[in-house]
C-alpha cells in the first residue's frame, strides 16, 4: 500500500472509529442541520466558546510575578467556531491555543485558532461543514475523496527543535509560530512522518530526542514508532505488532526503553455493520505494557501483562536496576466519561461534571522485572487525579516529585503534588467555584532540586465569570499562589499546555 493511501485510509478511519458511543442514526438526520448553539453540557459554561481573538496586556495581577520567569505558557483545547451539525462532544471543538507570554514581572495574553485546513474551509462558508466524533462518517465526502472529520489539532502542545506543534492524534501535527501563535501548516517532518502522531510524544531533555507513536485502528500495522533525533529529523520507524487496533492514547520512556500500552479498548470495523458501538472494552483480551529499546527494532519488544485496566496518562518512567517503572493515573476500565452520547436530547439532561467525574483514575506504580519477566503493580494514593506532569528535565528518569490535577466540581479543583520517595501528597486548591486544569512544571533558572520551580495552569471562576493564569510555588504548594493573572478574555477548559523558555522565543 503506498504511503499517501495508507495515511487516508488511517486517518479517515481513525476518525470514524472514534464514533464510538452514538450517533447510529442515518444521514438523513443531518438533511437539515440548524445553526444555533444547541443546548449541550460540552458547549456552557466554561466549556462555551470563546469567538473573539485577542490581544492584550498591562492587566491586573494579584501578589507578583517572579522576576525569574522568562518564557510563555502556551495551552490546548476545544473552541467550536460555528455551531455543530449534529451532535456535539467536547473532543470537537477547533483547537485554539491560549498563550500567556511573561517577562520583567509583566505578562501579555493571546488567543488564536490553529487554522487547520478543516477550520479553513468552515470559515470560508460560513458556518461548519463537518460532524463531530459522535456522529456517523459523512460518506459523501468520502466518496469524493475527502476526509470525514477534521484534524482538529485541539488536544497537546510539544515543544522541540525550535518548532511548537499541536497535536490530535487522528493526524499529523500543526506547526505554530511563537510568540503569535500564528499557524504555519501541517507539520510532516520533510515528508518523512509515515503514521498518525500522539498527542503525547515524550521529548528527552538531555538527548534532545523526542520518541513518539501513531495507532491506527484499521490497516496493518496497528502501531508505529519513530525516533526523532535533537536536528528534528525521523531517522527511525518500527513497526510495534498488536494483535488487534487498540486505542493508545500516550506512552512512556526510559534512558534505555520505550513503553507501549496495550489495553483492551478495542477497534472492531464489523461492529457497525451490527449496530454496535466500533470501539468496546474487552477485558477477556487482557492488558500489557510492552518494553523495547529505545532505538530497538519492533520484533524486539517484550510484553508484561498487567491486570485489565486503562490509562489515558503516564507520569514517567525509569530505569532501576533490572527492573523497568511505570507510573500513571490507573482506570479499572475505559472511562465513560470519555462516551459519546447517543442524541443530543440525551445531552440536554446531562450534566458536565457528572460525566467527566464517572471514570476515577488513581495513580499506580508499575515494576517490570526484564530479568524474570515478571511485573506488579500497586496504588500509590487513593485520591482521584488525571494530567500528571513532572519537571520535564527529568523525563525517563527517576522522579521524587510528580503532579496532578484533582478531581472537582466540573474539572479540576486543584492540584496535587506528590512525594513519591516519601509516599506522601500534599493538595493545593483552587478555592470555592474556581476550576482549574492541568498544572505545567516550570523550573527556576539556575534550579538546585527537582522541585524547585512553579506550577501554572488556567482557572476560571464562576462568580466573576472571568479566567486568570496562576503561578504556584512548587516548594509552598499549600499556600496561596505567588501570583493570579487576571486574564482579559475567559479562557474556557482545555487540555493540554506547554512552557517555552523565553530565549526561545523570537
Amino acid at each position: 500500500m503506498s504511503h499517501s493511501r495508507r495515511d487516508f485510509l488511517g486517518s479517515s478511519l481513525f476518525a470514524a472509529g472514534l464514533w464510538i458511543m452514538g450517533g447510529r442514526h442515518s444521514h438523513a438526520d443531518h438533511a437539515n442541520p440548524k445553526p444555533e448553539w444547541p443546548s449541550n453540557p460540552f458547549l456552557q459554561g466554561n466549556f462555551g466558546p470563546v469567538h473573539e481573538e485577542v490581544a492584550a496586556e498591562d492587566f491586573p495581577v494579584v501578589g507578583k510575578i517572579p522576576s525569574e520567569l522568562d518564557g510563555m505558557f502556551v495551552r490546548n483545547g476545544p473552541n467550536p467556531q460555528f455551531p455543530p451539525l449534529g451532535n456535539y462532544h467536547w473532543f470537537d471543538g477547533d483547537g485554539m491555543l491560549h498563550g500567556v507570554r511573561i517577562r520583567d514581572g509583566k505578562a501579555s495574553y493571546r488567543n488564536r485558532y490553529v487554522r487547520t485546513e478543516g477550520w479553513k474551509e468552515e470559515k470560508e462558508a460560513g458556518k461548519a461543514v463537518y460532524y463531530g466524533l459522535s456522529d456517523p462518517p459523512d460518506l459523501k465526502r468520502l466518496a469524493i475523496g475527502k476526509q470525514p472529520f477534521k484534524n482538529t489539532a485541539n488536544t497537546a502542545l510539544v515543544w522541540h527543535n525550535g518548532k511548537l506543534l499541536a497535536l490530535w492524534e487522528g493526524g499529523p501535527p500543526h506547526e505554530i509560530k511563537v510568540p503569535s501563535l500564528d499557524t504555519v501548516g501541517l507539520y510532516q517532518f520533510g515528508g518523512k512522518l509515515k503514521h498518525a502522531f500522539t498527542a503525547h510524544p515524550k521529548v528527552d531533555l538531555r538527548t534532545g530526542e523526542m520518541l513518539c507513536f501513531g495507532y491506527n485502528p484499521v490497516v496493518k500495522p496497528y502501531v508505529l514508532y519513530s525516533v526523532v533525533n535533537a536536528q528534528g529529523q525521523i531517522v527511525r520507524t518500527t513497526p510495534i505488532d498488536t494483535p488487534k487496533p487498540v486505542m493508545m492514547h500516550d506512552c512512556a520512556v526510559t534512558e534505555r526503553h520505550t513503553l507501549f500500552l496495550d489495553l483492551p479498548e478495542t477497534f472492531d470495523f464489523s461492529r457497525i455493520a451490527k449496530g454496535e458501538h466500533p470501539f468496546a472494552f474487552e477485558p477477556a483480551n487482557g492488558a500489557r505494557i510492552g518494553i523495547l529499546p529505545r532505538h530497538g527494532e519492533g520484533k524486539e519488544i517484550r510484553w508484561f501483562d498487567i491486570s485489565v485496566c486503562f490509562i489515558f496518562h503516564t507520569l514517567n518512567a525509569y530505569d532501576e536496576g533490572d527492573e523497568v517503572v511505570l507510573l500513571a493515573c490507573r482506570y479499572q476500565d475505559f472511562p465513560a466519561a470519555v462516551g459519546f452520547f447517543k442524541t443530543q436530547a440525551t445531552a440536554k439532561a446531562a450534566k458536565a461534571d457528572e460525566i467527566l467525574r464517572s471514570g476515577k483514575p488513581i495513580l499506580h506504580r508499575w515494576r517490570f522485572n526484564l530479568k524474570t519477566g515478571k511485573s506488579k503493580e500497586e496504588a500509590l494514593d487513593d485520591l482521584v487525579t488525571e494530567f500528571p506532569r513532572i519537571n520535564e528535565g527529568f523525563m525517563g528518569r527517576p522522579t521524587r516529585y510528580g503532579y496532578a490535577a484533582e478531581e472537582g466540581g466540573d474539572m479540576f479543583g486543584g492540584l496535587v503534588k506528590y512525594d513519591l520517595a516519601k509516599g506522601t501528597r500534599e493538595r493545593h486548591s483552587h478555592g470555592q467555584g474556581r476550576m482549574g486544569g492541568e498544572g505545567v512544571f516550570v523550573p527556576r533558572p539556575d534550579a538546585k532540586v527537582e522541585d524547585e520551580g512553579w506550577l501554572v495552569t488556567y482557572i476560571h471562576d464562576a462568580a466573576s465569570g472571568k479566567s486568570e493564569m496562576v503561578i504556584v510555588d512548587a516548594r509552598d504548594f499549600t499556600a496561596a499562589p505567588v501570583a493570579r493573572v487576571k486574564l482579559p478574555a475567559r479562557v474556557p477548559h482545555g487540555f493540554h499546555g506547554t512552557w517555552i523558555e523565553g530565549k526561545e522565543l523570537s
